[in-house]
């Protein structure tokens, strides 16, 4: 942590975070808070994770050169949240029971393995990959078409691989944190990431647009009933929510990757001419 640096020819400001360390994460305190379009909240993995904590002289640098128009976009989505997602929630929330809501996140957690495995396997993660083939036809045939995580309850827990944690374990660094219209937070890097995933969506294929459009807004109605109170209390205790979910966003991305990393085979430790690929990010 330090005081806010500016590039010499450039009004970009480069402030380094404060060091969080695991326990402080901000995944623990909104560990199901994921992937919502307000974008008000952390957009990361897809479930908590033990992630380790970061060396001493180690410092994560937030680069948010277009701060002022990821401020409009993110306020935006704030009053789209409130007055149309929130709302659509929590008449959801009201009208639907529990096991109703957890089990479509379940289906569409199982809808979206061809992502992860394809991802595991770039990331020369065998075991995952096979975990999530397995859980796939697992959820698919005993759990009902995906409605019931049954793989978890035998021990296969979903993996968190995604496209961004896959470029960032190759070299790639995170470049400028952005915010988008009904999109969660993302830096490039990410987005790119988010768009080849999205990609990988079977249903994108055999789905005439709007049924795809449905789906996504399902889902993502779905997630913020799962969350209502959860993102409340994170909001009501939050100063300046911007500045706080731009932060544990970045902090929460360089952590996943740097696990993956460390979980990879040694041929992935090393980027071209000899740099560590997924090391502390950068521009």
């Amino acid at each position: 942590a330090g005081m806010a640096a500016v590039r010499d020819g450039d009004d970009a400001a480069v402030r380094p975070l404060p060091r969080m360390h695991a326990s402080e994460a901000l995944e623990e305190t909104l560990p199901g808070v994921v992937r919502l379009a307000s974008a008000n909240t952390v957009a990361a993995a897809d479930a908590p994770m033990t992630i380790p904590t970061l060396e001493d002289d180690e410092v994560i640098e937030e680069y948010d050169p277009w701060e002022p128009f990821n401020r409009r976009m993110f306020g935006f989505n704030r009053q789209l949240d409130r007055f149309v997602l929130k709302p659509v929630a929590t008449a959801w929330d009201t009208v639907l029971p529990d096991l109703v809501q957890d089990s479509l996140g379940n289906f569409f957690t199982n809808l979206s393995m061809p992502a992860r495995l394809v991802n595991n396997l770039f990331q020369r993660d065998i075991e995952g990959a096979g975990r999530e083939f397995g859980r796939f036809f697992l959820n698919l045939s005993m759990g009902v078409l995906g409605f019931f995580d049954v793989a978890t309850e035998l021990g296969l827990a979903k993996s968190g691989a995604d496209a961004g944690q896959t470029l960032g374990i190759y070299g790639a660094g995170p470049g400028p944190y952005l915010v988008l219209p009904l999109l969660p937070p993302l830096t490039v890097r990410d987005g790119l990431g988010f768009a080849v995933d999205s990609a990988m969506q079977q249903l994108s294929y055999v789905a005439p647009f709007a049924a795809n459009l449905g789906r996504r807004g399902v889902n993502t109605v779905n997630e913020r009933s799962l969350n209502l109170e959860t993102f409340e209390e994170f909001e009501e205790a939050t100063f300046d929510l911007y500045t706080a979910v731009r932060n544990a966003y970045l902090q929460r991305r360089h952590r996943a990757i740097q696990e993956r990393v460390s979980q990879s085979p040694s041929a992935l430790s090393a980027g071209p001419g000899g740099h560590a690929a997924g090391a502390p990010d950068a521009r």
